[in-house]
């Protein structure tokens, strides 16, 4: 039997395992795609590892849908600050390792607060946005995000545009001068997300740098709810990058390994 949590951040739902001892196996691709499964397993866009750190608090270990370990996941990275400080190893903040590098998090009831790295390079990509914020985002405007077959052009402009290593999507559509409502499509999972935090992060920074925003504070509405993104821009460095949102435990349970 293995004990396991289910972790949602505005929709972005992730299986979430306590593996300081090493009870699951990193390697072991199938098992992570039958976690992941919503028809076999328990079901969720991600899963994610709480493992032991060498210099800070713990580290994170995230894998996609499809069982491959992905590259940074905002979202995720909030809701396992959530479940550290569930499980005792954190109180009020934290710095934790993550394939990108160190992140620091402060936690405030169900609302955590996430700094991404530096954002330095943003191209222009035919129209529309290229840049990283722990994973690579594809950043166009459309005049109505509602109506956009997400699932079919994401995953065109995925292929297509950006080859075998892909790219996630984000389709944006202007609200208010600091507002702003999202879709994306990512890759890994392989289709459209009920929310995105790296996503929603890059959306935030490519809406400044194109002028559409002059707000240091920019509100994303996803589908699942609505995020928060702060920054500061100096000589075209954007820093002090925090993702904010609600981080929720949904339920705790057991499953035949």
């Amino acid at each position: 039997m293995l004990t396991f949590y289910k972790y949602q951040g505005t929709g972005n739902d992730f299986v979430m395992i306590d593996n300081r001892q090493d009870i699951i196996s990193k390697n072991d691709t199938k098992k992570i795609q039958f976690l992941c499964n919503r028809k076999f397993g328990v079901g969720a866009d991600g899963l994610i590892l709480l493992e032991k750190s060498d210099s800070v608090d713990f580290k994170m270990v995230y894998f996609n849908a499809d069982g491959n370990e992905s590259t940074m996941c905002g979202n995720g990275g909030r809701c396992l600050v959530a479940f550290a400080n569930m499980l005792g190893v954190v109180k009020n903040e934290t710095t934790f390792e993550a394939i990108d590098g160190l992140h620091y998090a402060t936690i405030n009831k169900d609302r955590v607060s996430l700094q991404m790295q530096n954002v330095t390079r943003i191209e222009n990509k035919d129209g529309a946005y290229f840049l990283d914020t722990g994973s690579p985002h594809h950043v166009t405007v459309v005049d109505n995000v509602a109506g956009l077959d997400v699932y079919k052009e994401g995953k065109r402009i995925r292929n297509d545009v950006y080859g075998n290593e892909g790219s996630n999507v984000n389709f944006v559509e202007q609200l208010e001068e600091n507002t702003f409502k999202i879709r994306t499509y990512e890759r890994g999972v392989e289709d459209e997300t009920l929310s995105c935090g790296t996503g929603a992060t890059a959306v935030a920074i490519a809406m400044h740098k194109s002028g559409m925003t002059k707000s240091d504070t920019v509100v994303i509405k996803v589908e699942g709810g609505e995020l928060q993104i702060s920054f500061k821009n100096l000589n075209n460095v954007y820093n002090d990058v925090f993702l904010i949102g609600k981080a929720v435990q949904v339920f705790k349970g057991e499953i035949l390994w």
